[in-house]
């Protein structure tokens, strides 16, 4: 059951990663990034990765992506333009590159061998990972968050003309 649920997460966030790539509006692209990046955290659970599962979709998910569409409507970009029929040819280059990926794919699993499974260790709780990021890692922490902070009023500047 479980491989059947790992196959379906993995089929979802592939497909929500294509089609972030196929999009013609970027509001919908990133609503399929949102996606993918939710289905990826499901593989983390089927992993038995509950820390980074949580961590996807807090940070990436959610803080990150809200940033993305906040600044996509902030930005109030134009509809799709006719520019984009002139690389056209590259959908008749992605087919056979595609199923080349998928050949390739399935002869990898074809030739793996399971491993005997075993029992990881678990050093890495999400306490000890606190204590280590709010004490040995502060400061790159918050200059992190101070990055971004920058990174949105930038965006902010640029989207208003009249400031």
């Amino acid at each position: 059951m479980i491989e059947i649920l790992f196959f379906f997460f993995a089929a979802l966030a592939v497909g929500a990663a294509i089609n972030v790539l196929v999009q013609k509006h970027v509001l919908y692209s990133a609503l399929s990034l949102i996606v993918m990046l939710t289905a990826m955290s499901a593989l983390f659970i089927l992993l038995q990765a509950d820390f980074l599962a949580v961590i996807q979709v807090i940070v990436y998910a959610g803080a990150i992506m809200v940033l993305f569409v906040f600044v996509i409507m902030l930005l109030n970009l134009p509809e799709d333009e006719d520019g984009a029929d002139r690389l056209r040819w590259l959908k008749f280059l992605g087919i056979p590159l595609g199923l080349f990926l998928l050949f390739l794919a399935v002869v990898t699993l074809w030739n793996v061998e399971r491993p005997e499974v075993v029992e990881a260790q678990i050093s890495g709780t999400p306490e000890l990972i606190g204590r280590s990021l709010f004490t040995d890692y502060l400061l790159p922490f918050e200059a992190t968050s101070l990055l971004i902070l920058i990174a949105l009023m930038g965006a902010v500047v640029f989207a208003k003309k009249d400031l």
